[in-house]
């Protein structure tokens, strides 16, 4: 019954599919050990065959997904802008990016490699299931260093059992391995696609490798004792940026391990080289706003922060233009306004007699004056020493309140004295008020001219007639000594007495 079943499921791939469900009833069963019965289809082993045809089966559609899920990720990452680059600045320190982060992937392994380098004999390729995981820092936009794990298993079959290789085939588990690695993001270099979202990518490290290899030699395995030895870890592939801050990679990895790995030692080549090819995926940890520094490019950093500037500084002048042409069109009417047709000094927007005759006396209205016979007597004002030591007696004994505009009372009767000077000869006076430079020019402006209008309204007050009298303040403006000491500064606080 057994062999009668064996017969009728071995010929096709849904048949081998069925047998292999089958198979681990029949381990429970009373039936003699699956791999001794021979049916009359002249296969012998034939759990070994239809396993590995089976395995084939679910890793091309492993490989299908895997196809499907780059296309799809490409496709998305075509929809990204400048998330990559966003709140950067060209020289700004790495606080600007999120630096870590973590990546997991699986696949399949393989004692084959693309080249069909150092085999070691097992030319049939046989897939097994794999997994790492990783954390990394970037140092730069292209470099970063990861500490990586891997686990899983390789295994191979030799068709062509011989002196070189005894084995027909081997398997070896992998519970775990630890390498440091040096990871180079060439898209991240690349001046013409600043902003790639698809990155090749290629790392290289050394850490330590722990395996246990099962060998089969004439239908009987021998377990080696587990090991754990150097190896070397060269990856390559690429990176997908399908959002801020995650990226899909697919990857293709050759291990150089310990000679012992696949059982056979020796060779031509002392090391045993295995594949891992795998898909996963890597996110960037920390704030969701920061973009990472792993998709980031300085010439993308440099081109947004240029656009950015471009446009501020854009917008800017466009607003001065407009400003400009303003300004320009209030001038122009402006200068319209102020021609003066027939030169008589008034502009024509206020000129009542336009057309007046050149070399006419007009007023302010542009219209000609009509002089009249009048004789100008002008009287003659003297000033002699005595009136002007009246006024030097006033200037020394003036003094204010400290800071103050208020007149001390002791000045009072020199100020008398000048007051009736102004009334007898009807002179006119100027009062000029100056300070020191101790405080601010506002401060001192303003405290000079007060003190002026003081003297004034106080002469005003004994009779004087204020319309004679003109008050100025200058503040520290004209110095008659240096204000570095203190009795030059003395001198510079002053009220000047000018008579006419």
């Amino acid at each position: 019954m057994c062999r009668d079943f064996l017969c009728r499921h071995t010929s096709t791939k849904r048949g081998l599919k069925s047998l292999y469900k089958a198979y681990y009833k029949l381990k429970k069963s009373s039936h003699p050990p699956f791999w001794q019965i021979n049916c009359i289809c002249g296969r012998t082993n034939i759990i070994t065959p239809f396993k590995k045809e089976y395995m084939n089966i679910n890793y091309k559609k492993a490989t299908l997904f895997a196809l499907a899920g780059m296309i799809g990720a490409t496709s998305f990452a075509q929809e990204r802008n400048n998330s990559s680059v966003e709140g950067t600045t060209p020289f700004g320190s790495s606080q600007q990016y999120r630096t870590w982060s973590i990546g997991i992937g699986a696949g399949a392994t393989s004692l084959m490699n693309i080249a069909k380098f150092n085999t070691g004999g097992y030319d049939k390729m046989d897939w097994n299931l794999a997994y790492n995981a990783y954390i990394k820092k970037q140092i730069s936009p292209s470099f970063g260093i990861k500490a990586q794990y891997f686990g899983g298993k390789v295994g191979g079959t030799n068709e062509n059992v011989g002196v070189a290789n005894p084995n027909s085939s081997f398997e070896t588990k992998t519970p775990w391995s630890a390498a440091i690695s040096g990871e180079f993001l060439a898209a991240n270099t690349n001046w013409r696609f600043f902003n790639s979202f698809i990155k090749p990518y290629a790392a290289i490290g050394v850490g330590a490798l722990n395996f246990e290899t099962t060998t089969t030699t004439g239908g009987t395995d021998m377990k080696a004792k587990k090991q754990t030895k150097l190896y070397v870890p060269v990856d390559l592939g690429f990176k997908f940026a399908v959002a801020k801050g995650i990226n899909f990679e697919l990857g293709y990895q050759l291990n150089w391990a310990n000679q012992d790995f696949d059982g056979v030692q020796g060779g031509q080549y002392k090391n045993d080289l295995f594949s891992y090819a795998h898909a996963g995926i890597e996110l960037a940890l920390g704030s969701g706003s920061k973009p990472a520094l792993n998709n980031s490019n300085p010439v993308a950093t440099l081109v947004n922060d240029y656009n950015a500037k471009y446009d501020e500084m854009k917008a800017e002048r466009d607003k001065l233009v407009a400003s400009n042409n303003s300004l320009q069109s209030q001038v122009d009417q402006m200068n319209n306004d102020l021609k003066d047709d027939d030169g008589d000094g008034v502009a024509n927007k206020f000129d009542k007699c336009p057309d007046t005759p050149t070399g006419t006396p007009v007023d302010g209205a542009g219209c000609p004056i009509v002089l009249k016979n009048e004789t100008k007597i002008v009287e003659k004002v003297v000033v002699t020493e005595a009136d002007r030591k009246v006024v030097d007696e006033a200037i020394k004994n003036l003094e204010f309140d400290l800071g103050k505009s208020t007149i001390r009372s002791s000045s009072y009767p020199s100020l008398d004295r000048v007051a009736a000077l102004l009334i007898e000869k009807n002179f006119s006076l100027k009062l000029a008020g100056h300070t020191d430079n101790t405080g601010s020019m506002k401060t001192n402006l303003r405290l000079s001219k007060e003190r002026a209008e003081s003297v004034k309204s106080y002469l005003s007050s004994k009779g004087a007639n204020p319309s004679r009298i003109e008050a100025t303040g200058y503040g520290p403006n004209q110095p008659i000594a240096t204000n570095a000491t203190a009795a030059g500064r003395q001198e510079n606080r002053r009220v000047e007495f000018t008579i006419y």
